[in-house]
């Protein structure tokens, strides 16, 4: 016992000679904690920074500033209805297994302000099914929010808060894009606000991914997480270039972003009428494939086969037969169904467009004036040769 005692005595009397060692002139304070020079004086650790470091660093510090005025917080809550564990059972036993129930579900999102009165841009899937929206801004004002429209085949939405003076974004040209410019998004990630992340373009015009029902995607890898959906993906300059909309789950660094000029007339049409109409061209298509391609003499697979027409339809009344090839539509090279699709949905219902197909061998130019989506008949003609592919 004694022993020990006086162990423990040592040791106090070795630790509170070391702290006193540790000491300033005072006692007060440890040495450590002291800088020998007022901070303003103190010089950094690595002085000779490369200026280019430096400018691209405040690149992104103005970028910060500028936009996240404009950007805001959604978060919403919608009513789903619970699944019957036993589907088949009679609607009797609904109450006993709960069947009939629902429950409330909340989720985040991300927006941008693109009018000084409240007009907000953000993913249809965000506000879906929603009872109540509410918007937070950057100054952490909270408004109520109201759909204007929806746009489920693009996942574009608009909705209005009332506000007045409000920060806006500016909306870039998403067509100059080119792979490993910078790409920053800013949004809401599990509801972490005012987040911003970096990266670079990965790819542009992505298609056939499986997201949407029409796709036309700018590939990232600037970190875009749930919560950032409906954000704006911006350039260095500060301009919005894309709508941040999905990210592969099984990846890294993989998100995909609206392009603005793909997203500019739907925004209009749902500003404007609360919906989107869309061009139609009353056909059936489905890939080329590498024996077909190279029958025709081309050296890959392009364009999309025509499968079957619409009685009636534009395609039909324009001259298209079922077997060709279309290449080009409106003076754009096809590239693939995805594509057409794409192309079709962007032009105006009833104008004419100037389509070139490959027939029996040769380049065949058509003039067809496109039709209206929202009066396309229930009742397709089905050629025998069609097979399976997309209706467009």
């Amino acid at each position: 016992m004694i022993k020990r005692f006086q162990v423990s005595q040592l040791l106090v009397v070795c630790v509170s000679l070391a702290l006193a060692g540790c000491s300033g002139p005072s006692g007060d304070e440890p040495l450590f904690f002291k800088s020998k020079r007022p901070a303003a004086e103190a010089e950094p650790p690595v002085k000779d920074v490369p200026v280019d470091i430096l400018a691209t660093q405040r690149a992104f510090s103005q970028v910060s500033k500028k936009v996240t005025p404009s950007v805001v917080n959604i978060s919403t809550v919608s009513r789903k209805k619970l699944i019957r564990p036993f589907p088949d059972m009679p609607p009797l036993f609904d109450e006993f297994f709960g069947g009939g129930q629902s429950r409330r579900d909340r989720s985040l999102g991300s927006g941008f302000i693109i009018s000084q009165d409240g007009y907000i841009v953000t993913n249809d899937h965000v506000i879906r099914d929603a009872e109540s929206i509410r918007v937070k801004l950057s100054n952490d004002t909270v408004y109520e929010a109201q759909v204007v429209g929806g746009d489920p085949k693009t996942d574009i939405a608009v909705i209005k808060i009332k506000a007045d003076n409000l920060p806006t974004v500016v909306l870039g040209d998403s067509d100059r894009l080119e792979v490993g410019q910078w790409a920053i998004a800013i949004g809401n990630p599990f509801g972490l606000e005012r987040s911003m992340t970096v990266g670079v373009i990965s790819a542009t015009g992505r298609s056939n991914v499986g997201i949407e029902t029409i796709e036309n995607f700018i590939q990232t890898d600037a970190s875009i997480n749930p919560g950032n959906s409906g954000g704006p993906l911006l350039n260095i300059h500060g301009e919005v270039v894309g709508i941040n909309t999905a990210i592969v789950a099984a990846g890294q660094g993989i998100g995909f972003a609206i392009p603005t000029n793909m997203a500019r007339p739907i925004v209009a049409q749902l500003v404007e009428k609360g919906k989107v109409t869309r061009a139609w061209l009353g056909v059936g298509i489905r890939p080329v494939t590498e024996e077909l391609a190279a029958s025709l003499g081309l050296s890959k697979p392009v364009g999309a086969l025509i499968t079957e027409l619409y009685a009636g339809g534009p395609a039909e009344r324009g001259g298209i037969l079922s077997g060709d090839l279309l290449i080009n539509f409106g003076g754009v090279e096809v590239r693939d169904p995805a594509h057409l699709q794409q192309l079709v949905a962007e032009a105006k219902v009833g104008e004419a467009a100037r389509i070139t197909v490959l027939r029996k061998g040769h380049r065949v130019v058509l003039s067809v004036k496109t039709g209206n989506a929202d009066q396309m008949p229930a009742v397709r003609r089905i050629e025998p040769d069609s097979g399976e592919g997309r209706r467009r």
